[in-house]
């Protein structure tokens, strides 16, 4: 009787540590997942599809939203935002560039002229548009859902020659 009573303690025990190890590696591979923000989105970097001869770059932003135009806004301001103040340096190989704006904390510093500059139906939409034939139909308007609305992919064709210039015009860089 003993014997069998001391036989389901060790099955419990090794029950037990298996649940443990389990839980050990749950809490460690759950560390190995996408980066999400702080609010629980998935971030997604700009990324360079491809360059032209007018200095212009395609990209692929991501933007969120509550509803599809919104989240595509929101697409725009970041890729023409990460041009300006990141650079580009995800996508292909070719698309290496810095950012616009070399000066550190140029956004604080300038911020009255960037809040105009992005402010919605602001000057930013003249350096961006949605028009690029080679790509739009691979990857235009690529939707995924998360938890506070819509987020999506678009494919842009980001006028960074022409942006650079008026940023070298209003003064914000220096040739």
């Amino acid at each position: 009787m003993r014997h069998a009573n001391s036989k389901n303690i060790t099955d419990m025990n090794n029950r037990l540590v298996c649940l443990i190890v389990m839980v050990c590696c749950a809490i460690l591979l759950g560390g190995c997942r996408s980066k999400k923000d702080i609010s629980g989105n998935y971030t997604y970097k700009t990324e360079c599809l491809g360059t032209e001869m007018d200095g212009s770059l395609t990209v692929k932003a991501w933007g969120n939203g509550r509803n599809r135009s919104d989240a595509i806004e929101q697409a725009r301001k970041n890729a023409i935002n990460d041009v300006i103040f990141k650079g580009i340096t995800e996508g292909t190989g070719g698309c290496n560039f810095r950012p616009v704006v070399g000066e550190v904390n140029a956004r604080q510093k300038y911020e009255g002229y960037f809040n105009v500059f992005f402010r919605d139906k602001g000057d930013f939409q003249h350096f961006v548009s949605t028009e690029d034939e080679k790509f739009s139909d691979r990857f235009n308007r690529d939707p995924r859902m998360s938890r506070h609305g819509y987020t999506y992919g678009v494919v842009l064709r980001i006028k960074r020659s022409a942006l650079k210039e008026k940023l070298l015009n209003d003064g914000i860089i220096k040739q």
